[in-house]
């Protein structure tokens, strides 16, 4: 009975928590056709659900602080923060909740899920690729998102900055 029991327990997923010491999402647009502007947001709180000995999740979520955007250009970073872009104010975190995970072989998958920012909800695909161990894994997740479609289409700038905005997560799990 005791190891019925505790085989039980060791099918059963562990919700883990990410290191968000160790974790980053930055992303990169183009501006002016010509160069491409990057910076990071701290990701500040998620988790990822794992069955025991696996590196592929049945699930993930994550915030992401946007008001600690960082592009290493002040002038910059107040217009990202202000109602011309993100409007912190309004909207000060973005989160992201998976809703399927396509296992790609044994270090790799794709990841639908909803991300919500700007007020607004759509749904996204990851590409994930796996690294470290069933104790300590890694992701590097890559996504493509239309700014547009999160409402951030009416700025004095948006003729000159690009509509797809490229997001990389690294995210180490605790």
């Amino acid at each position: 009975m005791l190891a019925a029991a505790m085989a039980l327990v060791a099918a059963s997923p562990g919700v883990r928590e990410i290191d968000i010491a160790h974790s980053n999402a930055t992303f990169s647009v183009q501006h002016i056709w010509v160069e491409n502007v990057t910076g990071i947001v701290p990701i500040v709180r998620g988790s990822v659900t794992l069955d025991s000995g696996s590196l592929i999740p049945q699930s993930a979520t994550a915030t992401l602080d946007a008001a600690r955007i960082k592009t290493d250009e002040p002038d910059r970073d107040r217009s990202l923060v202000s109602p011309d872009f993100f409007d912190i104010a309004k909207f000060p975190y973005w989160t992201f909740t998976s809703t399927k995970i396509v296992a790609k072989g044994a270090n790799a998958f794709e990841m639908d899920g909803d991300l919500t920012l700007h007020g607004q909800t759509q749904p996204e695909v990851l590409d994930v690729k796996v690294s470290g161990t069933p104790d300590h894994p890694r992701y590097h997740a890559v996504g493509h998102i239309d700014r547009h479609a999160f409402g951030m289409t009416r700025t004095r700038l948006d003729p000159t900055i690009g509509s797809t905005v490229t997001v990389t997560l690294e995210v180490a799990v605790e």
